[in-house]
C-alpha cells in the first residue's frame, strides 16, 4: 500500500499546485521544493541508472533556466517559473519537448477560457468569492499552474521515472 503511495505523490503535489494558484493566483515556493526533494529521496532507490538520473536533473536545471528568463521578461510567474523546474525534474529530457508542447496548448486553452470568462459572465456573479473576482478582472493573471500540472499529470505516466516507480512499488 505504501508503495503505490510513491505513485501519486507527483500528481498529487501538482494538484495542489494547481488548486493554490486557481484560488490565490500564488504557488508557495514549498511545492516545488517539496517536488525537488521527493525527486531526490526516490531517485536512488528507483532503479534507474545514474546517468539517467543526471539527464533528469539536467532537464529540470534546463528548464530553469528558461523558465527564470521567461520570468524576467514578465512572460511567466515566478511560482510557475518553479513548478514548470520542478515539473521538468520529473518529467525527464525524453519527454521534455511534449511537456512543454502539452502546457502550451493546455494554457491556451485556459487562456480563451478565462478570456470568456471575463468577457461573457457578468462582474456581478463573482464577487462571490473573491478568487472568482481576482480571475474575472480584465488583465488579470492568468494561473498558469493549471496548465502546467495538467500537462505534467497528462505526460507523466509516459515517462520512464514513472516506469521505475511502477517497477519497485511492484
Amino acid at each position: 500500500m505504501f508503495n503505490n503511495v510513491l505513485l501519486l505523490v507527483f500528481p498529487a503535489v501538482m494538484i495542489f499546485a494547481a488548486a493554490m494558484d486557481l484560488f490565490t493566483m500564488t504557488i508557495p515556493n514549498r511545492v516545488s521544493l517539496a517536488l525537488v526533494a521527493g525527486f531526490a529521496m526516490v531517485a536512488p532507490f528507483s532503479g534507474l541508472p545514474l546517468q539517467t538520473i543526471g539527464l533528469h536533473v539536467l532537464s529540470g536545471a534546463v528548464v530553469l533556466v528558461a523558465a527564470i528568463f521567461m520570468f524576467s521578461r514578465n512572460w511567466l510567474g515566478g511560482g510557475d517559473a518553479k513548478l514548470l523546474a520542478a515539473a521538468g525534474l520529473w518529467i525527464g529530457f525524453d519527454l521534455l519537448t511534449p511537456f512543454v508542447g502539452v502546457v502550451g496548448i493546455f494554457g491556451g486553452i485556459l487562456a480563451v477560457v478565462l478570456l470568456a470568462y471575463r468577457h461573457y459572465i457578468p462582474e456581478v456573479w463573482t464577487i462571490r468569492r473573491q478568487w472568482t473576482a481576482r480571475l474575472h478582472k480584465q488583465g488579470g493573471g492568468i494561473p498558469y499552474g493549471l496548465a502546467i500540472a495538467a500537462a505534467a499529470i497528462w505526460i507523466y505516466p509516459q515517462t520512464e521515472w514513472f516506469a521505475a516507480l511502477v517497477a519497485i512499488t511492484g
